[in-house]
């Protein structure tokens, strides 16, 4: 093959992945860092240690999504409470309990049937926690408020009641799949290890079409945080890691600065 023939073909597959449908993910300087946004009906890891931010992260797609770019949104709890994830986005201005009662927003507990504790919300999962149920229920939501976007938090809890490595493998393929079929566009979080960055179970990363790290790392005597698109399928992205804060308004990525961990 000729070397103009060569670049004829990567002009046009660079012109075919700049054309696909973008979701803007809304969080301030990530976007520029993949063109835009990510690419829609697919879904996304979003990896870090405790303290780095996941679950804000997580939110705050979703709660952008329904704010700024009429995207309703489905968030699945699998890890913490329903009442406090409302109480802690209060302090970052998010009211979701007014998305929550304008059919914008639904809020999945898929913590409590998991630990055998009573719960009052209205999308609960009765049974015996699996993903065949949480399949349904994501179903049936995004029926009945017209979805287009979704946050698990975090797919560390559901490896945790599977175990085996191969079988998280499998069910976590299953949910991302069907999420895609379904037309949403979606973040899953999960856990790492330490900081040698490490997933918590070595698979979640191959089920999903891109991996987000944020990383929270002791430099000298404090911790800095900063955040790299380690994976991201059918689509350029930066190669650098970033800096972020975690403020007021929430995550604020800083796409032009760079960090050297």
């Amino acid at each position: 093959m000729s070397a103009n023939a060569w670049h004829d073909i990567v002009k046009k597959v660079n012109i075919m992945t700049n054309a696909k449908d973008r979701v803007k993910v809304g969080v301030p300087g990530f976007d520029e860092l993949c063109h835009g946004g990510l690419i829609r009906d697919r879904t996304y890891l979003v990896s870090g240690t405790s303290g780095a931010g996941k679950t804000i992260f997580a939110l705050q797609y979703i709660y952008n999504g329904i704010t700024k770019f009429d995207e309703n949104g489905i968030f699945i709890a699998t890890d913490e409470r329903p009442e406090y994830i409302r109480q802690n986005a209060l302090e970052f201005g998010w009211d979701l309990v007014k998305l929550e009662d304008e059919g914008r927003l639904v809020i999945v507990d898929a913590s409590s049937t998991k630990i055998g504790i009573p719960t009052q919300e209205k999308y609960v999962d009765v049974r015996p926690f699996d993903i065949r149920s949480l399949m349904e229920q994501i179903i049936a939501i995004q029926e009945e408020i017209g979805a287009k976007r979704a946050s698990l938090d975090s797919s560390t809890a559901i490896g945790f009641y599977l175990q085996d490595p191969a079988k998280i493998r499998i069910e976590l393929l299953k949910l991302s799949t069907t999420l895609e079929i379904l037309g949403l566009t979606s973040i899953m979080t999960c856990e790492i290890v330490d900081e040698s960055q490490t997933n918590r179970f070595g698979v979640e990363t191959f089920v999903t079409e891109g991996t987000i790290a944020m990383y929270y790392k002791q430099q000298d005597n404090e911790r800095v945080r900063s955040i790299e698109i380690y994976k991201m399928r059918g689509t350029d992205h930066s190669k650098r890691i970033h800096p972020y804060e975690i403020t007021n308004n929430g995550i604020e990525i800083h796409p032009t600065e760079e960090v050297f961990l």
